[in-house]
């Protein structure tokens, strides 16, 4: 896991005030995203987990400003993005900001050569001098992601499924920006390639000082990678704070769900674990409404009063 930074606020890279993201309209809407609100920091990784269809990575998606936002800000080295920008800004934010995607052969132009789909980003915001100048940078991302120059002339069939998402990190890190969303990028590879991938992430994070939102369903995997973790469902975190407290104190319920469903190498613990079931109806909202509070320095939870109240009493025990 990395070095727990000292974080202060001149280090926020990108802020979510308030936000929402809703779909459809009248009796079709639904609200996909509501009062979030995080910050990330520059050289860490925060996380944002959940499962299928919480939200995340339409979060990811508002963030690159793939979706559209409803309500709220999202706040990019102090400047706001979801807003109609000039075309220099639009430009900046978009190279700034880049995606891995989670399916490398869905996100990845079969048509297309290595060199070309690398090099489209370069080609579009005209990041190099020359073509020779072009060449080096492209030869060099993709021997830094653990390929090599001979590969540049083939076409995405030709590689599996691990070695397509390595070119998708260079195409994304090709563009030298300053933070990286991460969307489930290992999720759909083999096990054994999973941690060959991570350990990539990690090892260029260092290299390049990057930032990562990295998206993910799996907790064990998060906590191999994370400074932060945010837990995410039915389109609210629920729960945020710095990965080994989370996995220590998990105080929202729902976050102890979450952590009692990640196996157990030893055979005979993993066969006497108690799963805990999350039952949302056991919150009472319809008095005391809940809002994202720091319960402790550092770690937030989404609760009512009364709630707060037992949760400081339940980590005092």
């Amino acid at each position: 896991m990395n070095e727990t930074k000292i974080k202060t606020k001149e280090e926020v890279l990108l802020s979510v005030r308030d936000l929402e993201v809703t779909f459809g309209e009248g009796k079709n809407k639904f609200v996909a995203v509501n009062h979030v609100n995080f910050d990330i920091y520059k050289g860490e990784t925060l996380s944002l987990v959940g499962e299928s269809g919480s939200g995340k990575t339409t979060i990811g998606r508002s963030i690159i400003r793939i979706n559209e936002t409803t309500n709220g800000d999202i706040l990019f080295e102090g400047k706001k993005i979801n807003k109609k920008l000039s075309r220099k800004e639009n430009a900046n934010i978009i190279r700034s900001i880049q995606m891995i995607f989670q399916d490398p052969s869905a996100s990845l132009n079969e048509r297309s050569t290595i060199d070309y789909i690398i090099s489209e980003g370069l080609h579009n915001f005209h990041l190099y001098e020359n073509e020779e100048d072009r060449i080096r940078k492209v030869e060099e991302i993709i021997l830094e992601v653990g390929m090599l120059p001979e590969h540049l002339t083939r076409y995405p069939h030709e590689f599996s499924g691990g070695q397509r998402q390595r070119i998708g990190i260079a195409r994304a890190l090709v563009m030298d920006p300053t933070l990286v969303v991460a969307d489930e990028p290992i999720s759909a590879l083999d096990v054994s390639i999973r941690a060959q991938v991570l350990n990539l992430l990690k090892k260029m994070q260092i290299e390049k000082n990057l930032t990562y939102l990295f998206i993910a369903h799996d907790l064990s995997v998060v906590r191999f990678i994370s400074d932060r973790i945010a837990v995410i469902h039915h389109g609210v975190i629920v729960e945020l704070a710095e990965a080994e407290e989370l996995f220590t104190n998990p105080i929202h319920p729902y976050t102890q769900s979450l952590l009692s469903a990640v196996p157990i190498p030893d055979p005979q613990i993993e066969k006497e674990k108690v799963l805990i079931v999350y039952d949302g109806s056991n919150h009472d909202y319809s008095v005391e409404k809940p809002s994202f509070v720091e319960i402790k320095e550092g770690h937030f939870v989404w609760a009512n009063q009364p709630e707060i109240e037992k949760y400081k009493i339940d980590l005092i025990n």
